[in-house]
């Protein structure tokens, strides 16, 4: 099919449109370079989706040295959403993973909290499942071809991986994190393929994160150092799910990391120097060495000195899963840095309005919007429309499921970092530094598209007797 030739040709193509950014995994600013590539990229006006031709040599990514990396945001636009002309749509997350599957040789190690990729898996059908069929089938077919060994952890059992099990060969094991700590789920969304590449984000293993709900994660080729990195966190899981298992007083050297916010990975991005670390939840399953989920979230709130854009779909400063109560760390974090006396931050939240946000959240967003006739603090709900009836029978769909902050200092693509297992990606790379292959420009390019969208609007406090009248200012 030609679509599938032109997954094929996905990665090489997206250094040409200056999606894909170069890293160099070691502390030397090494550039890597690509001879004798010639791209061509043409644009679907139909279905306002980007498919790609390259004219390249057989001399492939694949081949490329171990050292050298590629890193690129990939995102999930609900079917019929769309943007101005003029706006910019990164890699759909389905064309990443199809990419990341082909270019497997030995091993596909998976982290989920659940599975739906098959149609049959949700209760209504709808013919945009095709795309989570597709990623379904290429992994029952790499595993029975007995050339690649697949490993799964999830948070709870299910149809497909059980599947996969039988027919495929893959090793699946379930975490049980309410055994271990007495609450908490697997909420990680991650794969390492052949410990070179990876990906993480917040689209969950269900076709609707695909094509019907908003997703955006960090898709990472050639890059050894930190997909074995990854390969640790994995292992953490994989020892976990156990059914003996415990945890160690003390985690083992093998799961240990050198990596981490105090000494990050320094890389070479588009010849400019940049840190790169991967960061992880709850504190227990961190080994020596991980920096926890939260001290990186606060770590990189403190180092702003503009701005502060965060995504997310829920914000509530509790604890829902364990020991409930009003938890305010990120969000005391957040009103201290807006009334900073040594820098004038902006802050903007953008949290999802969809047919499941819970009620509480609007008080909770409203205490911070009344500020912003004291502090520049702006706070918006981004809403996912229903166009058809399909679409609105479609279950625990059309939300914005982003999860990400973005500063002029710092990108963290993330996800939880209490109770609940998760990890992050965090890149520092200066605000000064605004070329296209720039990942921490680029999120914020992919923030503030949002942002002005047509799909976001201030949350309505009307109800809050200390709103001031002019607190809808744009910031």
């Amino acid at each position: 099919m030609q679509v599938q030739r032109y997954l094929a040709m996905f990665s090489a193509v997206l250094l040409w449109l200056g999606l894909l950014t170069l890293i160099t995994c070691n502390t030397a600013n090494r550039q890597f370079l690509h001879e004798n590539d010639e791209f061509v990229a043409t644009k679907n006006v139909d279905s306002d989706t980007l498919y790609f031709e390259s004219a390249r040599k057989d001399k492939g990514l694949k081949e490329a040295a171990n050292n050298n990396c590629t890193i690129s945001i990939v995102e999930s636009i609900p079917q019929n959403l769309t943007y101005k002309p003029d706006e910019y749509i990164h890699p759909s997350t389905y064309s990443g993973l199809k990419a990341l599957l082909e270019l497997a040789k030995e091993s596909v190690h998976i982290a989920s909290y659940y599975w739906t990729l098959r149609g049959k898996d949700v209760d209504f059908y709808d013919e945009t499942a095709d795309e989570g069929e597709d990623i379904f089938n290429t992994l029952m077919d790499l595993g029975m071809s007995k050339k690649i060994s697949i490993k799964i952890v999830q948070n709870e059992e299910n149809n497909d991986t059980a599947l996969l099990a039988e027919k495929a060969f893959a090793e699946v094991q379930t975490l049980n994190v309410t055994r271990l700590l007495n609450s908490g789920i697997l909420h990680t969304k991650f794969w390492v393929i052949d410990g070179q590449h990876f990906y993480i984000g917040s689209a969950n293993l269900d076709w609707r994160s695909l094509t019907q709900v908003k997703e955006l994660g960090v898709l990472v080729w050639n890059c050894s150092c930190l997909a074995k990195d990854v390969e640790k966190l994995f292992d953490v899981y994989w020892y976990l799910s156990k059914p003996d298992s415990s945890i160690p007083p003390v985690w083992p050297p093998n799961y240990a990391t050198s990596i981490n916010m105090s000494n990050p990975a320094v890389v070479s991005l588009n010849n400019t120097k940049a840190r790169i670390y991967i960061s992880s939840s709850p504190p227990q399953f961190c080994a020596p060495g991980r920096t926890k989920d939260l001290e990186a979230i606060t770590h990189v709130i403190e180092q702003a000195e503009l701005f502060i854009n965060i995504a997310v779909m829920d914000y509530l400063p509790v604890r829902l899963y364990s020991d409930p109560g009003y938890w305010s760390t990120i969000d005391d974090a957040l009103r201290q840095a807006a009334s900073s006396s040594r820098f004038n931050i902006t802050v903007r939240l953008l949290a999802s309005k969809w047919n499941h946000t819970m009620h509480d959240m609007y008080a909770y967003l409203c205490s911070l919007a009344v500020l912003r006739s004291a502090l520049r603090i702006s706070v918006k709900l981004f809403e996912v429309p229903v166009y058809s009836e399909d679409q609105e029978k479609i279950p625990y769909s059309r939300v914005n499921h982003n999860k990400y902050m973005v500063t002029d200092k710092h990108a963290y693509i993330g996800d939880y970092f209490i109770t609940t297992a998760g990890v992050a990606v965090v890149v520092d790379q200066p605000q000064y530094n605004t070329t296209r292959g720039n990942l921490r420009k680029q999120l914020e390019d992919v923030f503030m598209r949002d942002w002005h969208s047509p799909y976001s609007h201030f949350v309505n406090c009307s109800h809050c007797p200390h709103l001031e009248q002019d607190g809808h200012a744009e910031l």
